[in-house]
């Protein structure tokens, strides 16, 4: 029962941590317009919560070496609060990015220490526990654009306000749950990152890479997505918002299912067939304008990205032993946030440049289907380690 209920708040923290990192999508053009700043620096501060998720995972990943999971979860806790207090007072865009970063960086310390201890408390059935705490993530991410839109009734400034007071509230529910929960053996066992390091670095590489390259173009495009719709499709903005809302809501049974699946298929070929999947449907929706072909397409690519994140952690998980666990998958995860964090800046910057979104999400679909090609041929050869290890 203690675990349970450790596992349900861990989930209720997760929902506020995703819905921190994707609230600033729908709240590109309004922050514009407040700081009266054009789209590449815009981009940059968005960029820099996915840099914050993404650089401090690795010196996370040996903090983990000492201090057990479930604190650097609270400290995760306290760090969102504060930085969402920051970004609501910002009056600056440089205290506007440093909020960001900050932020960025409580979600990093949560992910780095949550996945590893769920998959340590739930060892049997690691998929589907990963899927049900990544629906938490992504009911979050359908929220936000309707949350943004109510907030812009009184300020931008109400959403982190919001934020910064439920973060208060779910850690100190969290520490009470902890003080009572007794953790697995295996939590916490891993005390040597240099040797996990070292022992799991082809995996780690590939998982970097590959699932790095998906979520680079997946933050540049969901991060402008809204933008977008408005100066290339023609939608006005709630529409535009509202197309946002259905990607996001596509995640929902995405982490579900997916995480019920990786627990039951082959994972490589299934992995794969997402990304696939996913490059088809961006191409595809360069070339679409009906509003309903569109609304499709959203939903289609919105699906098929979430199914990628809880199969792409369970599979690795899964396949760290024990003893390094904590160390590998925060070098993973530090690798694979640090590539995602700079699409929304690439694009951005490309735009800003004046290339149009169509030709910036064609160019990086086709890159990505060249590079998850040439690891597909290496795994049905035999010749990736993941393909024989899993």
């Amino acid at each position: 029962m203690a675990t349970t209920r450790l596992f349900v708040s861990l989930c209720s923290m997760a929902f506020l941590i995703n819905l921190v990192r994707v609230v600033y999508a729908p709240l590109v053009e309004p922050l514009q317009a407040a700081f009266s700043v054009g789209p590449g620096t815009i981009g940059l501060v968005v960029t820099l919560v996915w840099t914050g998720s993404a650089l401090p995972r690795i010196p996370i990943g040996y903090l983990l070496t000492v201090i057990p999971r479930h604190r650097v979860v609270l400290l995760s806790g306290a760090t969102l609060a504060g930085a969402s207090l920051l970004a609501t007072f910002a009056n600056s865009v440089v205290t506007l990015a440093l909020g960001a970063f900050l932020i960025g960086t409580a979600t990093s310390g949560y992910f780095v220490s949550a996945n590893p201890l769920i998959s340590e408390l739930y060892s049997g059935q690691v998929g589907r526990m990963l899927g049900i705490h990544g629906t938490a993530t992504q009911l979050a991410a359908v929220i936000a654009a309707p949350l943004v839109s109510l907030a812009l009734l009184v300020s931008w400034r109400l959403v982190f306000a919001l934020i910064a007071l439920a973060a208060l509230i779910a850690t100190a529910i969290l520490y009470r749950i902890a003080k009572r929960t007794e953790f697995p053996a295996a939590s916490g066992v891993d005390r040597d990152f240099v040797g996990a390091i070292r022992g799991e670095w082809r995996l780690i590489a590939i998982g970097v890479a590959v699932f790095g390259a998906a979520s680079f173009l997946w933050q540049g495009i969901f991060n402008f997505y809204p933008s977008y719709m408005e100066t290339a499709r023609g939608f006005d903005p709630a529409t535009a918002r509202n197309l946002l809302t259905v990607a996001f809501a596509a995640g929902v049974p995405a982490f579900w299912i997916s995480g019920q699946l990786v627990d039951r298929l082959p994972t490589l070929p299934y992995l794969f067939g997402i990304i696939g999947s996913f490059i088809a449907g961006v191409l595809l929706l360069t070339v679409t304008d009906g509003l309903w072909g569109i609304v499709l397409l959203s939903a289609v690519i919105g699906y098929v990205i979430h199914s990628m994140f809880p199969a792409a952690d369970a599979f690795l998980l899964s396949s760290f032993p024990d003893e390094h666990r904590g160390g590998a998958y925060a070098t993973f995860s530090g690798g694979m946030m640090f590539g995602q964090a700079l699409g929304s800046w690439f694009v951005g910057e490309l735009v800003e440049y004046g290339v149009g979104y169509d030709a910036v999400f064609q160019g990086l679909a086709l890159a990505l289907a060249v590079l998850v090609g040439a690891f597909a041929l290496l795994g049905a050869t035999g010749r990736l380690p993941a393909a024989t290890d899993a």
